[in-house]
């Protein structure tokens, strides 16, 4: 997968180095509405032939927006800190020859390489997500890569836009921190949560917000809350394999090179699909064979679709046993509720949805075969999730998105994930603000 080819400097030339990928959860392997240009569900990061990174450089105290202007108007990339009506601090940035940049945010301006819209809680395919007021920030976050091994990559909260510029305004969430510098915080925030132990055992970790500067905080109060949380001594914005990214809106994952290379490809996914239909699993109820679609065909249903109770996990064939009420959907979702059946194995009562395999490589973690039968992935994570809710005091993404699993919006997807890759920390008593202009 190539990088977004703009000015010709981004351009992969023979055998370029890749520093990683962006995944955004929620989406089996691609956009409901299919991936185009810059807009899709997964975004790889190549050493560009140019580097176009930038580091600080020149600090001004300016009283007046006349001298405001004649610095913006330089041509380089920089940050305004407005104080008050009569004073802002601007941090020019210079070139940097050692590093790349790349940005992500909800605009389609040209400084943004990889375009995130919101994910829709339990919405249907095909749903335009340009519908609803977005809690994603135009300039959202960049990314600075070194050229150089390791070729570690750190996230920033917010991004240049057009000018080269990245504007905090009176009422953002700003600060001088004791060594003199500017640093602030972005409407909605850029969380980060760095799982332990990934890939061979992953835990949770602690969800963390990132700064303007790249420091790392905990979390506020609330996601838009004027009050940063308490510096994280000893951690950085350096992410890992197996970082999540939460845009308030969207959840990214972030898969180093090095990872990707023990992660399948479509081909060997094909390959696994055969391997599992070979087996010939059955329906225990009508007995029929039970068979996973083909890949390009994972978003529509098929008569031998295997269908999960997600609360026992025991699979199934599409059948109406056991329907709690004569009211509720064939397909299963009411007013966006999954239906309620008894599984007709252990009388558990609990969700009934259908069973996909899963077509994102990035989100396996091995090329090992999937397991012979589906374990209760979702109730698990439910319950970790909810220590994540008493845990860390930070709000929903949005009011409007449920709760869900972004691996499972749509049913359940049989992967290898774990429980290393649960989305951003919620709570649904707290309404993000929608992004100011930057």
């Amino acid at each position: 997968m190539n990088s977004p080819k703009k000015d010709g400097d981004d351009v992969p030339v023979k055998d370029p180095v890749k520093y990683g990928e962006l995944v955004i959860l929620g989406y089996n392997g691609s956009l409901p509405s299919g991936d185009r240009g810059r807009r899709k569900s997964r975004f790889a990061l190549y050493r560009r032939a140019k580097a176009n990174g930038v580091k600080p450089s020149t600090v001004h105290i300016l009283n007046s927006p006349q001298d405001t202007k004649a610095v913006h108007s330089s041509g380089q990339h920089s940050i305004s800190f407005t104080l008050s009506r009569n004073q802002t601090v601007v941090v020019e940035y210079c070139h940097d020859n050692n590093t790349d940049m790349f940005q992500i945010g909800r605009s389609t301006e040209s400084p943004i390489d990889f375009v995130v819209t919101d994910t829709s809680g339990g919405g249907k395919d095909g749903e335009d997500p340009s519908i609803a007021p977005s809690t994603i920030s135009r300039f959202a976050c960049r990314i600075v890569c070194e050229r150089n091994p390791p070729y570690t990559a750190r996230i920033y909260a917010a991004g240049f836009d057009s000018s080269k510029n990245i504007f905090l305004g009176e009422k953002a969430t700003k600060w001088k921190n004791p060594d003199g510098h500017m640093d602030g915080l972005t409407t909605n925030g850029v969380l980060v949560m760095h799982p332990d132990g990934f890939p061979e055992d992953p835990k949770q970790g602690l969800w963390r917000e990132i700064s303007v500067c790249g420091d790392v905080y905990a979390l506020r109060e609330t996601r838009s809350g004027p009050s940063r949380g308490k510096l994280a001594e000893g951690e950085t914005s350096a992410l890992r394999d197996g970082s999540l990214v939460d845009l308030c809106g969207a959840t990214l994952l972030w898969r180093t090179g090095e990872g990707l290379m023990r992660a399948p490809t479509l081909r060997h996914l094909e390959a696994l699909r055969q391997e599992l239909n070979a087996s010939r699993p059955q329906c225990p109820v009508g007995l029929n064979t039970l068979a996973f679609p083909s890949l390009p065909r994972s978003h529509s249903l098929e008569e031998r679709q295997p269908w999960v109770y997600l609360t026992c996990g025991h699979v199934h064939g599409r059948h109406d046993w056991g329907q709690r009420s004569e009211e509720e959907e064939d397909l299963g979702e009411t007013n966006g509720c999954v239906t309620r059946r008894e599984c007709p194995l252990c009388r558990s009562v609990g969700p009934y949805v259908p069973l996909w395999l899963g077509c994102e490589p990035a989100v396996y973690m091995d090329c090992r075969s999937p397991h012979t039968r589906f374990c209760t992935l979702r109730p698990r994570l439910l319950r970790e999730d909810s220590q994540v809710l008493g845990r860390d005091p930070a709000p929903s993404r949005d009011a409007r998105v449920q709760a869900h699993l972004p691996l499972l919006l749509h049913g359940a997807r049989l992967t290898r994930l774990g429980e290393a890759h649960l989305p951003g920390p919620h709570r649904l008593t707290d309404t993000p603000q929608k992004p100011q202009p930057q």
